[in-house]
């Protein structure tokens, strides 16, 4: 199996993670890598990540259920295969 795609797609991330250590927020260091490998994932699953962001948080407030959290994952089909739109385009 072969992660070299992936291992340098994620390098840019990296570096801006550890770069993050120093910052003086010890919990923005810690969280930042979850959320960037999130984002990664979502721009090579050609995913918005901006739009997914949006849907995800909006479904969790509105009491998305737990058994149903890996619906909300970027490589879900509900996002894969379709672009999903910004939400306040989809208002307008």
């Amino acid at each position: 199996m072969d992660t070299n795609a992936a291992e340098r797609a994620m390098r840019p991330i990296k570096l801006t993670a550890k770069n993050a250590l120093f910052a003086g927020c010890e919990d923005g260091a810690e969280h930042w890598p979850m959320l960037a490998s999130l984002f990664e994932t979502c721009k090579l699953n050609e995913v918005n990540a901006e739009a997914w962001l949006a849907d995800v948080l909006t479904k969790l407030v509105n009491a998305w259920p737990l058994s149903r959290l890996d619906e909300l994952l970027p490589w879900s089909p509900a996002y894969a295969s379709a672009a999903i739109s910004h939400p306040a385009a989809r208002a307008a």
